[in-house]
């Protein structure tokens, strides 16, 4: 546990320069006294470390010091190359610095550990966009990522649903989300999120903008996504559900909305039926989903959808009874 620690202290020291013992308690998770225990082990060890006193000082390595990566475990090297994602790096254009990074991390393994991309990729693999989606990335998707990684101010086209806007931004992230790329951008104050593929054209707009430091991509993505689907969702309706339609619902619905089912669910009756609460977007939206649920789920409320699928399990039955003959399933004689 120490060992791991101590190699963690010397790759913090390189990638950062100079770093107080309190913010390398803070990044490591442990007290200021370990951290100057460790100094004291490391500077034994023959590692050249300096302590800068007074203001703005803190502990650095001196003369560039550099290590190679012997420290790293084999679960340590293969997940570091599983991370590369090589496909959306590339649609970012930057498959080649990725590439010569994964060469650079390659030359200082130690030999025993060399073989660790290759067994990454001979068993993972990942392949980002959903089923019958479109192949190959938005278009505009490279100058985005450019301006993302320079700072820089840029004027966006944006197409809604039958007209176009332009916006001046400040691009802070990308996001993939079931092969879908994403900008989250802040314009006018306030972070806003553009389909990637619906932006159709990218200008700069004259100067490079101060980031947030405090605004963390993921956080900001997660708390969006879960407001997107809340605010989708806005009607609830109740259900009955047979066993086999409760294991079907999560194909049928959302799978927020599933979720929230099966936490409300109640007790089972004697056949294994349970009525539960089903969050929807809309009471025709509810109907064409719960319809793929055939005779496994029954409205009970509200009234309205109730009686609509009554009505269409009504024209379904009559479809297949014909105009004249029996249902379609008793066969003729």
């Amino acid at each position: 546990m120490r060992a791991a620690r101590l190699i963690s202290v010397v790759l913090l020291l390189q990638s950062r320069e100079t770093m107080t013992a309190g913010e390398l308690a803070r990044e490591l998770e442990v007290s200021e006294r370990t951290v100057y225990r460790d100094m004291e082990a490391l500077s034994a060890a023959g590692v050249p470390v300096y302590a800068d006193q007074g203001r703005g000082g803190g502990y650095r390595l001196v003369g560039g010091y550099r290590t190679r990566l012997t420290g790293l475990t084999r679960e340590e090297a293969e997940a570091l190359f599983l991370s590369g994602l090589p496909g959306p790096a590339g649609d970012m254009g930057r498959a080649g610095a990725l590439a010569a990074a994964e060469l650079k991390v390659l030359a200082a393994l130690p030999a025993s550990l060399r073989d660790a991309p290759a067994r990454a990729n001979q068993r993972f693999h990942l392949d980002a966009p959903g089923w019958f989606g479109e192949t190959g990335p938005p278009p505009l998707l490279r100058h985005l990522a450019r301006a993302v990684w320079d700072d820089e101010i840029v004027e966006l086209r944006y197409r809604r649903k039958d007209s176009e806007v332009t916006r001046t931004a400040e691009p802070y992230g990308l996001v993939l989300k079931n092969g879908t790329w994403y900008l989250v951008a802040r314009v006018g104050g306030r972070h806003r999120t553009y389909r990637a593929d619906r932006v159709t054209a990218v200008r700069p707009a004259g100067g490079f903008f101060q980031r947030d430091e405090d605004f963390d991509l993921a956080s900001h993505w997660r708390e969006q996504a879960g407001a997107f689907v809340r605010s989708m969702l806005r009607e609830e309706v109740t259900v009955r559900l047979s066993p086999a339609g409760m294991r079907a619902l999560r194909y049928a619905v959302e799978p927020h909305a599933a979720r929230r089912a099966a936490e409300e669910a109640g007790e089972p009756d004697a056949r294994g039926w349970v009525v539960t609460t089903l969050p929807v977007e809309s009471m025709i939206v509810a109907a064409s989903e719960l319809l793929r649920l055939g005779p496994e789920a029954e409205v009970l409320a509200p009234p309205e959808l109730r009686e609509r699928m009554a009505g269409d399990a009504a024209r379904l039955a009559e479809l297949y009874r014909g105009p004249d003959g029996p249902p379609a399933g008793r066969r003729r004689r």
